[in-house]
């Protein structure tokens, strides 16, 4: 388990940190884009936590306890052999995702047009984390160009988007209050 003592350690101070390997990177690394974006997520996760309850509030912690797995997957980059192994994004955690999007989206309504973020503060919360999600996925994704990444990791992000976009829909009466995008309303 982890044990903070000390918050700051002012090795920072100088635009580096510390991936979980030790190695020293810029801040603006892709890899801490990526692990730092994933944890973005997680802080609008809890934000839509704090207006959930039964089924959805038992999905969304665990995703949150996933999103920290997945960002200490992130700061260690694969090595062979390593002395300690690092935590890794599993098959079944994503297999657990796919099961419970199958479970969720057979209950909604059929989807008629392009959906737009709203309908109840829960949903939009979802949306967002939704959207910061992709953007993890686009970073984590960009990083498998350049450096060996675990491949259940970048599956996760991927399905995690998907999951937040069916719960979205869940949580407005099963999507009944969905909005819906109305094309070219406006002109």
């Amino acid at each position: 388990m982890v044990q903070l003592t000390r918050i700051y350690t002012r090795g920072g101070d100088k635009g580096k940190t510390s991936l979980g390997s030790g190695k020293r990177v810029h801040k603006h690394d892709l890899r801490v884009e990526a692990y730092g974006t994933v944890d973005e997520t997680n802080a609008i996760v809890g934000i839509a936590r704090l207006h959930s309850k039964d089924l959805v509030d038992d999905i969304l912690a665990r995703i949150q306890n996933d999103l920290f797995d997945l960002g200490a997957d992130l700061c260690c980059p694969e090595e062979k052999d390593p002395e300690y192994p690092p935590l890794r994004i599993t098959a079944e955690q994503v297999e657990r995702l796919e099961q419970e999007i199958d479970d969720l989206n057979a209950d909604l309504a059929p989807l008629k047009s392009f959906i737009l973020p709203g309908g109840s503060e829960i949903a939009a919360y979802l949306h967002q984390a939704r959207t910061v999600s992709r953007r993890a996925e686009r970073l984590v994704s960009a990083l498998s160009q350049t450096e060996e990444i675990n491949p259940e990791g970048l599956k996760y992000i991927n399905r995690l988007s998907d999951l937040f976009f069916v719960l979205s829909r869940h949580v407005n009466d099963k999507g009944a209050k969905d909005v819906l995008w109305v094309p070219g309303a406006n002109r």
